[in-house]
């Protein structure tokens, strides 16, 4: 069993509004990035950052903070899957633990689950992999999320 399929799928109303994440009209970061969702269920969620030369460092492999915003914005989706509207959603801490390389011209994927809701502080773990997830775990991370306990408007969206 995949990790994913351990998840619930998704409501076909939340569905769709997650098959629009990164695609929207203003350029937000993840979209700046190009990162892309391959899979969201209710509290999980799986998003591939393709390579792109600029993500290198000077010793040529990925640098960290390419990975540090992959892991930090995999998780987004699966903290919002629980929500039927959009809320705001804060990194509040961050832990990365670097394992191994991610090369030159390989992607990487990255699964984030939720691993605990409170009433606006959820707990949250990632894994990020060279390539697929076959491939060889490079990073490894845990989160802490604050959610707004009002949804937000389409204008607060868009600022």
């Amino acid at each position: 069993m995949t990790r994913a399929e351990r998840f619930t799928l998704l409501p076909p109303q939340r569905a769709a509004r997650w098959e629009k994440f990164g695609n929207w009209d203003t350029t937000f970061y993840p979209q700046f990035m190009g990162m892309k969702i391959e899979e969201v269920r209710l509290d999980y969620a799986r998003m591939r950052l393709p390579y792109r030369p600029e993500f290198r460092q000077p010793a040529g492999i990925w640098h960290g903070g390419a990975v540090a915003s992959l892991i930090d914005t995999a998780v987004v989706p699966a903290v919002g899957s629980g929500y039927d509207e959009p809320r705001g959603l804060f990194t509040i801490d961050l832990q990365i633990r670097y394992l191994a390389p991610i090369p030159p011209e390989a992607d990487a994927l990255a699964e984030g689950w939720v691993t605990k809701r409170g009433r606006s502080t959820l707990f949250c773990d990632a894994e990020v992999f060279v390539g697929g997830l076959d491939g060889e775990l490079a990073a490894t991370a845990t989160l802490v999320y604050k959610v707004t306990s009002k949804p937000m408007t389409e204008y607060e969206l868009a600022k």
